[in-house]
């Protein structure tokens, strides 16, 4: 015990002090949210104040995000091609990606359409006299295809396409591959901008918090009435779906294929799941997403393949609305949709969501495609674009969720895949890797 400089009372010996623990970031998002909540509660008789000086700043959050986002994709799937080092295996995670994209979008369609058909003898009965709604031309197969490959170097980065930017992303990573040793120095120079990338957006992700809540607070000031209103049984269905398409399809999804718990898969997305709710954007939630899935073990090759492309075109919560929305329209209209006619909205829902990849307002395309395909007005759009943020909310969230679990599959896959080829490889003796035969000590 040591003694002060007065020599009567002994000095405590120093403790150092225990480091504060610090709160996950899906906990400060989930305050965030509900505190965004009950403040855009107090709004609603003045939502234009929570419009002028709330969601500004989040805006400027979204902007941040989105201003990193494409140079992130772009060198992320540089450096995961890079690092397959062989053309061949990022068709094939490309193939099981599109695939798993295809299968599950089916599934979200064929649910939706099956809660809609249970839940329609309760959908309000609204008034469809003087409605009108121009649809927006939804481009051609061959124009979407056109539509992937850039002109220029900087258009892509301009406009944030993001089809576009892969396919960029793609081109040069095979270009370093072929390039053999005179590509390794610009190879290393996108690790390293990928890295650095990676860094800015760590540094954003801490506003995620602020950013939340500012963007919470005007959509609660501004739609609470019309959610308590006369389309809540539709938005409950709807978001009925999105928990059961959630639960069944991507919990057996990341079990069987992927190998990991559904419950570790759900909790470690769920700063995502928070962020893509409360913004309802794929690509803003992406950088989130790609830290999500990391952490939850997936490659970083494969994520950054599979996420770019999963926000551009997985459309699994999409699909669920155009179901329930398809079915809504038709009761609103007095009109029936046999089975036959559900299988067509399954179809053209499937196929649209690719079709209308990386264009602006794609959901109200895909639900105009969907209505046309049936013979339903397009006009009937008009009754559900009043809510259409708070549908727009559960379905991003499905979607990046959709994303996550087929970057856990693929990943599994590739993982034995690769684990498949190893074992069938030849082992080379020892003797044999020096040149020379192993005869053992000279007599």
């Amino acid at each position: 015990m040591f003694k002060s400089a007065a020599g009567t009372a002994p000095m405590q010996p120093f403790k150092a002090r225990k480091p504060r623990k610090k709160w996950p970031l899906s906990i400060k998002i989930f305050i965030a949210l509900v505190f965004g909540i009950l403040v855009g509660l107090c709004f609603m008789k003045n939502p234009g104040f929570a419009t002028r000086y709330i969601q500004p700043f989040g805006t400027i959050f979204l902007n941040l995000i989105k201003f990193v986002v494409v140079p992130i994709v772009f060198f992320s799937i540089i450096s995961g091609v890079i690092s397959l080092s062989d053309i061949r295996e990022v068709a094939e995670i490309g193939v099981r990606t599109i695939i798993f994209y295809i299968c599950t979008t089916a599934f979200a369609v064929t649910i939706g359409l099956l809660i809609s058909n249970v839940f329609k003898r309760f959908y309000p009965v609204l008034s469809v006299s003087g409605l009108h709604y121009k649809a927006t031309k939804a481009p051609s197969v061959m124009e979407t295809i056109v539509n992937m490959f850039p002109s220029n170097i900087v258009a892509p980065f301009a406009n944030a396409a993001m089809l576009q930017v892969i396919v960029a992303a793609l081109l040069f990573g095979f270009g370093i591959i072929l390039a053999g040793e005179k590509g390794k120095n610009f190879g290393q120079f996108c690790n390293s901008a990928s890295e650095v990338g990676l860094k800015i957006m760590e540094m954003i992700l801490v506003l995620s918090p602020v950013g939340v809540f500012c963007l919470m607070v005007p959509v609660v000031a501004e739609n609470g009435p019309a959610v308590l209103g006369s389309l809540a049984m539709v938005l409950l269905c709807a978001y009925i779906g999105y928990v059961i398409h959630a639960v069944l399809v991507y919990s057996s999804s990341v079990r069987l294929m992927g190998g990991l718990s559904p419950l570790t898969f759900f909790k470690g997305e769920m700063p995502a799941i928070l962020f893509a709710f409360s913004s309802a954007s794929s690509v803003g939630t992406l950088p989130l997403n790609l830290e999500c899935t990391e952490k939850l073990g997936a490659r970083r090759e494969v994520a950054s393949f599979t996420l770019p492309l999963g926000a551009t075109i997985n459309m699994d919560g999409t699909a669920i609305y155009q179901g329930v929305c398809a079915i809504f329209i038709a009761s609103c209209f007095g009109i029936h949709l046999g089975l036959s006619q559900q299988i067509m909205i399954i179809l053209t829902a499937t196929l649209a969501s690719i079709g209308t990849a990386g264009v602006p307002g794609s959901g109200m395309i895909m639900l105009a495609m969907v209505l046309q395909s049936v013979g339903l007005p397009v006009a009937g759009i008009a009754l559900v674009a009043g809510v259409d943020r708070i549908f727009d909310m559960g379905r991003t969230t499905v979607n990046i969720t959709g994303d996550a679990a087929c970057t856990i599959v693929v990943s599994k896959m590739i993982d034995r895949l690769e684990a498949k080829r190893a074992r069938r490889s030849p082992r080379v003796p020892v003797g044999d890797a020096a040149g020379q035969e192993d005869d053992g000590p000279e007599a």
